[in-house]
């Protein structure tokens, strides 16, 4: 497969942007693409952006919270602004100790492209799924309050829905705090931040080994999700894009 520069890719965006602000999926125009190869640059290129603006928000609230609890804990005013938002980054986390600074960075840390990429393209059937066009759940993501999606082939007895979006920035957004909070991806997260102590670039094919738990299908799911990666250089995502994020 021939594979199209990064910049070249992006400048293309405006063939796959939603009609409204408010819709579902990606466009009409999107859709009609017959040639594949075209199609999942066109995919790769259209969410690229939209995981790169959550990667850098998870960025600056980790630097936040380097640079509040790097503090002596007496030097630190509970009353201020930047306590409140600290308090409110862990609640979103889950962390229990408001002051161990370990377990905040180990939590709140980038998820790399390519992963999210081929996660993407497994789940919602490279963009065509009912889930990403009716609800804009790129990931299958479930609920089971509230307003959902009904599954079609649904076990008589199942209570779960898949979760409604207003937009895949919102999904992409919900994917990666599962990612960095969920229980079944303790291992990620260790494996992640042990990566970063060594100084190397998180990548997907490596993060890929640790979720084991993210699908049924087990094995057959990672080396799937490893395959995707290989098959569509989508490590270059990593390498171009997140070199900056060792910084913090």
């Amino acid at each position: 497969m021939r594979y199209t520069s990064l910049a070249f890719i992006l400048l293309n965006l405006y063939i796959l942007l939603p009609q409204k602000s408010h819709g579902v999926g990606f466009s009409k125009e999107y859709y009609e693409i017959t040639d594949i190869n075209k199609r999942k640059e066109m995919f790769f290129s259209y969410l690229y952006p939209l995981i790169e603006k959550e990667n850098k928000k998870i960025l600056k609230e980790r630097e936040f919270v380097k640079a509040i609890l790097s503090k002596d804990k007496s030097q630190i005013d509970v009353k201020s602004k930047d306590f409140a938002k600290l308090l409110k980054i862990k609640k979103r986390y889950k962390i229990k100790n408001t002051y161990e600074l370990n377990k905040y960075l180990r939590a709140i840390d980038i998820i790399p492209v390519s992963l999210v990429l081929a996660q993407a393209a497994i789940e919602s059937g490279w963009g065509k799924s009912r889930f990403i066009k009716e609800a804009n759940n790129i990931f299958g993501q479930w609920t089971y309050t509230g307003k959902g999606l009904v599954p079609l082939k649904r076990d008589n007895g199942a209570k779960h829905k898949i979760k409604i979006f207003s937009s895949l920035q919102h999904a992409i957004r919900a994917y990666m705090i599962n990612l960095n909070i969920g229980w079944a991806y303790k291992e990620f997260r260790k494996r992640r931040e042990n990566i970063r102590k060594k100084g190397y670039i998180l990548t997907g094919l490596e993060l890929s080994k640790t979720l084991i738990k993210y699908s049924q299908l087990r094995e057959k799911y990672i080396r799937t999700v490893r395959k995707i990666i290989k098959h569509n250089n989508l490590e270059r995502y990593d390498t171009i894009a997140y070199k900056h994020a060792m910084l913090y």
